[in-house]
């Protein structure tokens, strides 16, 4: 299990954008969590990524999910997508890896950070940026539209070319 934090107010925005009410009621509050939830698992469902038995549940900032997945590469893509929704400050992960793999490093974007940047700084060689690309596909869709506040995976270098 594992507790990951995120920039709350950087990321996808899935929620309406439109003002709530300075103090919810906790109905309001309930219906927002679910709404959010339900986002949430269509966000997985439309990246392909199959979760086994999945459970999704928010409470205000903090997303709480788990369920069954293949590849450890899986399931950090999946606290990724997660993190990475604006509004989203933790997420708290119990997810089972049916094949375990060696752990990824999580990175937070940082202004004027590149992938070839970020390769040299973890690998010291900027021209492994693909490496990090295809770690972090299908949530970048482009190398060169990454933003601040979002959190990358960074899969270490054994077995990559």
């Amino acid at each position: 299990m594992g507790l990951f934090s995120f920039l709350k107010e950087a990321g996808k925005g899935l929620l309406s954008t439109k003002k709530q009410p300075a103090a919810p009621t906790p109905e309001e509050k309930a219906k927002a969590n679910q709404e959010l939830a339900e986002l949430l698992r269509k966000e997985i469902e439309e990246h392909g990524f199959e979760v086994k038995d999945l459970v999704v549940d928010v409470d205000d900032d903090k997303v709480f999910i788990s369920g069954e997945v293949e590849s450890q590469d899986v399931k950090e893509k999946i606290v990724l997508l997660m993190g990475n929704v604006e509004g989203v400050a933790i997420v708290e992960e119990c997810l089972e890896v049916v094949a375990p793999a060696p752990e990824a490093q999580f990175y937070t974007v940082q202004k004027g950070d590149s992938l070839s940047k970020i390769a040299r700084q973890f690998y010291g060689d900027p021209m492994k940026y693909p490496i990090i690309f295809e770690a972090n596909k299908p949530m970048l869709k482009d190398p060169d539209l990454i933003y601040p506040g979002q959190v990358l995976r960074i899969p270490p270098l054994e077995g990559q070319q």
